[in-house]
């Protein structure tokens, strides 16, 4: 159990989910719950406003709890702020997601109840990160999944939508058609592809299943890789994809390659370019994170 200092909201007042409202109330049940407590509510005002509060916040004092009245996006942000805070102040502050945006795949897998009941119970615990290394840059993270390819292509559309599965399905497809196959040097081979996730996670976009059993506190992530193919193969692999049924490596060591092609580069929803010829590992950074689940 854990006892927060503070409780600092974060919400995007222009983003299309509700983040402000679902903040405003949050912060009345707390002021119910725990009258004691300070929660205080900030709006960002631009582009990684949300990482810079957060880190400030949590350097101010360790014991603050930050939330994200956010999407997947919005919580890397603050899950961004926290990691940088905490590297001149191990162990420091605590992250939750206020689900708020379109797809929530964070939440969706994480948590198993209201969160405002898990706060006021204190309820935390350790969770896995994935860190990404980009030759010549200072390490990034992801607190679900890395995408290349096709896969965050498809993820970009089916976030911009609330729908179910089968129209998921046929969202994906239409990314097929605008898919161009991306190649990567990984353990002295050339390969060309269409896909490769690296996943924290069981499933993105609401109702795509990546991997049945996975957790993102069990030191390991998920690979999926889809190897170039035929049209009528890669539709297919799209498909099977979407329904969870394809392989999946479990991983505990990194998975280094060195981009051949120029590549997006896809953190919890949030796209980098890589150039060609460049080195990028992505590991898995065991407990890097206290949340509230």
């Amino acid at each position: 159990m854990r006892a927060f200092g503070r409780v600092l909201v974060v919400h995007d007042p222009t983003s299309t989910g509700d983040g402000p409202g679902n903040a405003r109330r949050l912060r009345a049940q707390l002021a119910h719950r725990l009258p004691a407590t300070q929660v205080r509510l900030c709006a960002t005002r631009h582009a990684g406003h949300a990482r810079e509060l957060a880190e400030r916040a949590v350097l101010a004092d360790p014991a603050t709890l930050v939330v994200s009245a956010s999407g997947d996006g919005g919580y890397h942000e603050v899950v961004k702020g926290v990691v940088r805070a905490r590297w001149r102040r191990p162990g420091a502050g605590v992250c939750a997601v206020l689900a708020s945006g379109n797809a929530d795949d964070h939440a969706t897998a994480v948590q198993d109840g209201p969160l405002v009941d898990a706060i006021v119970a204190g309820s935390v615990s350790r969770m896995d990160l994935l860190e990404v290394l980009v030759a010549g840059q200072a390490p990034r993270y992801a607190h679900s999944s890395v995408g290349l390819g096709l896969t965050p292509a498809a993820a970009i559309e089916l976030n911009r939508h609330d729908l179910g599965a089968v129209a998921e399905s046929w969202l994906a497809l239409r990314s097929f058609w605008r898919h161009r196959p991306l190649t990567i040097s990984h353990e002295g081979r050339d390969l060309a592809l269409d896909s490769l996730w690296l996943a924290n996670i069981d499933r993105m976009a609401k109702h795509a299943t990546l991997s049945r059993g996975s957790s993102p506190t069990d030191g390991r992530y998920e690979t999926l890789l889809m190897r170039h193919r035929s049209e009528l193969g890669l539709l297919a692999g799209i498909v099977s994809t979407v329904r969870g049924r394809h392989a999946v490596e479990s991983r505990e060591e990194p998975f280094t390659f060195t981009t051949q092609t120029p590549t997006p580069l896809q953190l919890d929803g949030e796209v980098h370019h890589v150039p060609a010829g460049v080195e990028v590992t992505v590991a898995c950074a065991p407990g890097a994170l206290d949340v509230v689940r």
